[in-house]
């Protein structure tokens, strides 16, 4: 066997706590798992983890070998993206995960025009709103939106600003009237996105302060961005919406901005990657392409 992919496997074995799911992220079986680990145990004379049914610990030698093993695999890792870099072009597997409306909506179609660029690349999306973890998911890179937080090991850059709009069908307004002000919101119907015990606020901007939130109480209550810009096509009420998705509705006049005198609420979009020495070519030319095109989309 590979030492390099031993090491790799074993790494990941002791990451994510079994070899089950070292072995999914892999593509082997487990029983191929443990083969890494005990080649590598057999070569060095000592265990480096303890197994029972039911759980797995290292030993204090597996611990102390796992982090060597992890600046090994970090080496090699600057090493053949040195060489990547060499021939200037991206290759390998990228996987990047992403919100899944924003995802489908404006990034993918970016780091598809990225991948036909680079017949050597190799692209895996994963379209998910939950936060995963970089490292224990595998994932090279992911796209969020909002605040982010502060964590050890992680880059951010900000690719992209998108403004919230409340808006409404001309037939709404017809029935309903505009509203003139904040004042007026809890006047109106609204629709609502909201998931179960959890209810996203309206945000509005103030010089230096923090932002208003108005909570309405809407007869609507959807848990799709989407689906919400229909229901507002169709009439059932204000919603209150990102520039992107209803960019074209807007034009098209099946949806009209309110509230032309309140400027609207402003969320940045960020990249993140695991912290490492040498940036990949295939992660900082990805992260290059979403900065220069997902602006044109945020309007």
């Amino acid at each position: 066997m590979d030492r390099l992919t031993s090491m790799a496997v074993f790494v990941k074995a002791v990451d994510l706590g079994s070899f089950a799911a070292a072995a999914a992220v892999f593509g082997l079986s487990a029983p191929m798992v443990g083969k890494h680990v005990r080649f590598l145990e057999q070569h060095l004379g000592v265990r480096l983890i303890n197994r029972t049914t039911r759980r797995q610990s290292l030993t204090d030698f597996g611990r102390v070998y796992y982090e060597r093993c992890r600046v090994v695999l970090a080496e090699a890792e600057a090493a053949d993206a040195l060489v990547a870099e060499q021939v200037s072009e991206p290759r390998g597997r990228l996987r990047v995960t992403m919100p899944a409306l924003l995802g489908r909506r404006c990034i993918a179609p970016i780091l598809l025009d990225f991948a036909r660029q680079y017949p050597s690349l190799e692209l895996e999306l994963s379209f998910a709103d939950r936060v995963v973890d970089l490292v224990e998911d595998g994932f090279d890179l992911a796209v969020r939106t909002g605040s982010l937080e502060d964590k050890a090991g992680t880059m951010a850059r900000r690719i992209a600003r998108h403004r919230m709009i409340v808006c409404a069908s001309p037939s709404y307004i017809e029935m309903h009237g505009r509203p003139r002000g904040l004042e007026d919101l809890e006047r109106h119907y609204a629709i609502i996105y909201s998931r179960p015990g959890w209810v996203l606020p309206w945000l509005f901007p103030r010089d230096g302060q923090p932002p208003v939130e108005v909570t309405l109480i809407g007869r609507l209550r959807l848990d799709d961005l989407d689906a919400i810009a229909d229901a507002a096509t169709a009439g059932h009420g204000l919603a209150w919406l990102p520039s992107w998705l209803i960019r074209e509705r807007i034009q098209a006049g099946a949806l009209i901005p309110l509230l032309p005198d309140q400027p609207g609420h402003v969320f940045d979009n960020y990249a993140l990657w695991t912290r490492t020495p040498h940036l990949p070519l295939k992660v900082r030319l990805a992260i290059d392409a979403l900065a220069a095109g997902l602006p044109k989309l945020m309007t």
